[in-house]
């Protein structure tokens, strides 16, 4: 039987780079971990498959889901819901695959009061004004929407307090090299591997 596998959320505020640092671990191989598939009301886009894309869903499971305990993390936007859902999280968990979320700070936190032993790792900008620059640059938003994600992001980086680990995305590949070492330190710790001695010291 495999040992408990580790869940690491990532997350952070809008537009420090979470989707890019985390495509930059899954190219790097820097650990082996298993990315977890959201759920979705939306309709799926062209190419987008069912089980690997998203698991594609209607609106009434979706709500059926929630009220049964069944997603780990969820929130709306824009009419449709997008979450996590918690059975394969949990089975990829229980057989020994480190699963990584990179998901919103609101939703790392209903992770964080469902699975508290995960690692929880904060993406911050190098400084405001950079994430000003990288928001702007993305040129899908106009100056409002911009300021009102200023202020979000002021108010989401307050919420670090909740994490165990804050790593600057100053360099993406500095970035990375953080995380695999968090992970690396994670994986002794002695309160994730002293079962494992007291069923040896039992046989």
């Amino acid at each position: 039987m495999p040992s408990k596998g580790l869940l690491i959320v990532l997350s952070g505020p809008s537009g420090v780079g979470k989707g890019t640092v985390r495509q930059a671990l899954v190219e790097s191989h820097a650990f082996d971990f298993k990315y977890s598939v959201s759920m979705t009301t939306r309709n799926p886009r062209e190419g987008e498959v069912d089980g690997i894309d998203y698991y594609f869903s209607d609106k009434a499971s979706f709500e059926a889901a929630i009220e049964n305990g069944e997603m780990l993390e969820y929130a709306q936007y824009v009419d449709n819901y997008y979450g996590t859902p918690l059975k394969p999280v949990n089975d990829m968990l229980e057989q020994g695959h480190d699963v990584l979320l990179e998901i919103e700070v609101k939703g790392a936190m209903q992770v964080r009061d469902k699975i508290p032993e995960g690692a929880f790792i904060f993406l911050t900008p190098p400084d405001l004004s950079e994430l000003k620059n990288r928001i702007v640059k993305r040129g899908t938003d106009d100056l409002d929407v911009i300021q009102k994600r200023m202020t979000k992001a002021k108010e989401e980086i307050l919420m670090m307090e909740s994490y165990d680990y804050a790593v600057v995305n100053d360099e993406v590949d500095l970035a990375v090299q953080k995380i695999k070492s968090i992970i690396d330190a994670e994986h002794v710790r002695v309160d994730r591997v002293i079962d494992d001695y007291r069923q040896m010291l039992d046989k």
